[in-house]
């Protein structure tokens, strides 16, 4: 007799696929969608559908029928040896903070080859930027489609939002806006920036009348990036919502094609969340549509977005991608980077609710430097001799992993790391460096913010045509 059991899947990006059991009562996954992916996740995962097997000879096949972006990963649906990645928290299990490679497999992305980074310089006629060259945006969903696009002189717009829940972003909330500064720059599109007031009201102890005093706070450190007007709209959530229907109504169909299942796999909600958490994903995804922004697209639902942010976002837009064709729209297209760290270490990533774990723009240079001083971690030895002897690791140092971010010269980036690995190069030294980059990266942005007035504030936030026609 057939003997059943019930067991639940975490996501396996892809499409439908087949699973089997094997030998290490896992389920080894096949994906049938044409991308030859494979990959293994232990049985004891998160609920997102009791599916009932029938033990048999040869092993039971499992076929499952939703579509798997609608899956859970990472997380505590991940193997509880492995790193927790989820959009509200970042843990590595290994000094040296979050293998990537092992993130891409289980997340069902693909890596930024050197071909694809050549692609992207053919296409945009510059060199490719650091944060590129040097690994940090390493993976991507359908970056090719986007490339392709541009050199058939087709539309795209790019997407990227902050959740603002501190007064002043830190140097790991610059990474996306820098890097999305470049973009718009090198390929001349627009661009909108969503800031969640809404999400941080729903998850941060705040009222709604201060998140939105700290979505336009935030919004002067993001126009201070050097962001052009005619090309940037930003919105917050609480505002836009009321201002353009369309962008609701778009929030509503998201709302409708997601189950509460599917929502529990792909973010782990609890009976104890309330429903405004559960709610919340569908209005991260609505700017991904370009009806959302219909002062700038018009009633055009082809114009699919590129989303460049943090891989920890990633789950709002497997949905999003599962959403969109059912919707009639493309499904957006994603850059991921690679977490800017914590003072302390490179397991977790920098938080704004740990102040001492944090650079913020609104710090002195005396505060930089002490922070600096008194908080990085060091991959240098115990002793200045056993460091001159054996050399530092650079893999686990936090000066020269915020080095790597903000350093641009390639050729001195190289001879730090000889000099470090070496012991050329002592611990003081190395921190030496980064306290007067970041001093001196630090100081312009302030300097810049002194020119956003609450004027200038308005005029971005303001829902209006850009200067593209459509």
């Amino acid at each position: 007799m057939n003997s059943k059991r019930a067991i639940s899947v975490s996501q396996i990006p892809g499409g439908p696929g087949i699973a089997t059991f094997g030998e290490s009562d896992a389920i080894e996954v096949r994906i049938d969608s044409g991308f030859g992916f494979r990959q293994e996740v232990p049985a004891e995962v998160n609920l997102v559908s009791f599916l009932t097997l029938y033990s048999k000879t040869p092993p039971p096949v499992l076929r499952i029928q939703t579509p798997m972006e609608n899956l859970r990963v990472g997380g505590d649906g991940a193997p509880a040896d492995e790193d927790t990645v989820t959009p509200w928290d970042v843990q590595g299990t290994a000094e040296t903070g979050i293998d990537y490679d092992k993130l891409i497999k289980r997340f069902g992305s693909d890596q930024i080859t050197a071909e694809l980074i050549e692609r992207i310089e053919r296409v945009t006629k510059i060199p490719a930027h650091p944060f590129i060259k040097r690994g940090i945006f390493f993976s991507h969903r359908d970056l090719h489609g986007i490339l392709k696009r541009h050199e058939e002189g087709k539309p795209f717009y790019l997407y990227t939002g902050r959740g603002p829940s501190s007064t002043a972003l830190h140097m790991g909330h610059l990474v996306p806006f820098l890097f999305t500064k470049w973009m718009q720059d090198a390929f001349d599109v627009p661009l909108v920036i969503q800031l969640t007031d809404d999400e941080k009201f729903l998850w941060k102890n705040l009222s709604v009348e201060e998140t939105m005093r700290l979505a336009r706070e935030n919004a002067k450190d993001i126009i201070a990036c050097g962001f052009d007007v005619e090309k940037t709209f930003i919105f917050s959530d609480f505002n836009y919502v009321g201002q353009c229907p369309e962008f609701y109504q778009n929030i509503v169909s998201v709302s409708r094609c997601v189950t509460m299942n599917q929502a529990r796999g792909i973010f782990g909600f609890a009976d104890t969340d309330c429903i405004g958490k559960i709610q919340f994903p569908s209005v991260e995804a609505a700017p991904c549509f370009s009806t959302s922004f219909p002062q700038i697209f018009k009633k055009r639902k082809d114009i699919p977005c590129l989303i460049p942010c943090a891989i920890d976002q990633d789950p709002y837009f497997r949905m999003s991608r599962d959403v969109a064709p059912r919707l009639g729209f493309q499904k957006p297209a994603l850059m991921h980077s690679t977490f800017f760290p914590a003072l302390q270490g490179a397991q977790s990533k920098m938080s704004a609710s740990d102040a001492n774990s944090a650079i913020f723009l609104t710090d002195t240079a005396n505060q930089i430097k002490k922070k600096i001083n008194k908080y990085a971690f060091s991959g240098g030895r115990t002793t200045t001799e056993e460091h001159r002897e054996f050399g530092g690791n650079c893999d686990i140092d936090i000066s020269y992993q915020y080095l790597k971010f903000f350093l641009n010269d390639d050729d001195r980036l190289a001879e730090i790391k000889a000099d470090y690995t070496s012991g050329k190069m002592l611990t003081g030294e190395l921190k030496a460096v980064l306290i007067a980059e970041l001093q001196k990266l630090v100081s312009e942005i302030q300097k810049k913010r002194t020119e956003v007035t609450d004027a200038v504030v308005d005029e971005f936030m303001r829902p209006r045509p850009l200067k593209f026609k459509y």
